[in-house]
């Protein structure tokens, strides 16, 4: 029981720091499946010690099974006397001495202790028996164990190819996307170009200068507001990573240095002492979670409220530019929507193909 309860405790804090770290970039999921792979070494090791224990308690009940043996055979040797010394009795008996009297009760009086040392050999053969049996019980559950971790440990593996094929899919489906916005974005601009060149005409100067002057501010703040606070965040984001897995690297170095050798010292009695510990460090992991995320959701929140007000303030101060460009811009946005008609088709198909590879990464 508490062996599987340390393995699933082990694995659930290494799936859980491999999810946690597998979601900001995908980059990183190839140095936490290292590390997982480094906790199936030590699952490994930790079978082979506890085979290594079971071939030492198989030693241990062979030479059990000698001892029993030698006792049967001790045992055989009083009832043979005693037989011998009863068909004594019987011939004393028949001679009718005063002699033979004194020593028949001498005789009596030695079956009677012989008679008590078997008794004593019974018993201590009966326990030995029961003991032969709780040892071939514990073995059986050691077995049993054993197999529950061979099967995790499958199961581990499974998961980190299963999680492996999911990146590569990932950067695959990620590659195809980016190739068709970028065909989608050059067919545009070509387009564009095209129609600028076609009619440039038609849009009057007051509206290219109100648009270039909307973007030069949008970008202006942008890169003033928007990228260093982003920057600034994704920054956090990697700090507090670094601190959880500091944090969780001495308690995992506390599992594996101090309970799986606390378990091969005391391991008859590994139920019953090692129970509470596995309880406590559970409790202690939903705190750890608990807190990593009391800690990160105020941080979350105020990079949303930081980021917010430079949201609403260039919305504000665009929608009139906005508004005004699409008033004067309607009549020749539909001449250009009637010349760009027989265009529109090709990117309409790249955009097709856009949304079908995302939409697949998803559902993977």
């Amino acid at each position: 029981m508490a062996p599987s309860k340390l393995f699933f405790f082990a694995l659930s804090v290494a799936l859980f720091f491999f999810i946690v770290t597998s979601e900001p970039d995908v980059s990183i999921a190839d140095s936490d499946s290292s590390s997982l792979k480094i906790q199936l070494d030590q699952l490994n090791s930790k079978i082979q010690s506890l085979e290594s224990q079971i071939s030492d308690k198989s030693q241990e009940l062979k030479k059990k099974d000698e001892t029993i043996a030698e006792k049967e055979k001790l045992l055989q040797d009083k009832l043979s006397s005693i037989q011998s010394l009863q068909s004594e009795v019987d011939s004393l008996q028949k001679k009718g001495s005063l002699d033979v009297e004194e020593r028949v009760e001498k005789a009596y009086a030695r079956a009677g202790e012989l008679q008590k040392q078997v008794d004593k050999l019974k018993s201590q053969l009966e326990t030995q028996n029961s003991e032969k049996v709780n040892w071939g019980t514990r073995v059986e559950e050691f077995e049993k164990k054993i197999h529950d971790l061979n099967s995790k440990l499958e199961d581990a593996q499974k998961i980190n190819e299963e999680q492996k094929k999911q990146i590569r899919k990932t950067e695959r489906a990620l590659k195809v996307a980016e190739e068709e916005m970028l065909k989608a974005k050059l067919e545009a601009t070509s387009k564009a170009k095209e129609l600028s060149e076609t009619h440039g005409a038609w849009l009057p100067p007051w509206l290219a200068v109100h648009y270039i002057r909307s973007k030069s501010v949008v970008e202006s703040h942008w890169n003033e507001h928007g990228k260093p606070l982003l920057e600034v965040i994704s920054q956090k984001a990697l700090e507090k990573k670094a601190q959880a897995g500091k944090w969780a690297e001495p308690h995992v170095e506390i599992i594996t240095t101090k309970w799986v050798p606390a378990v091969k010292e005391q391991w008859s009695v590994v139920k019953t002492k090692t129970e509470p510990h596995v309880q406590l460090l559970t409790t202690k992991t939903v705190e750890v979670y608990k807190t990593s995320k009391d800690t990160l959701t105020p941080h979350l929140n105020k990079a949303i409220e930081c980021v917010d007000p430079y949201y609403q303030g260039a919305r504000k101060f665009s929608k009139p530019y906005i508004d005004q460009v699409a008033t004067a811009a309607r009549p020749h946005v539909e001449n250009v929507q009637v010349v760009l008609k027989p265009y529109t088709k090709k990117v309409v198909h790249a955009y097709g193909n856009f949304l079908e590879s995302a939409t697949a990464y998803h559902s993977q």
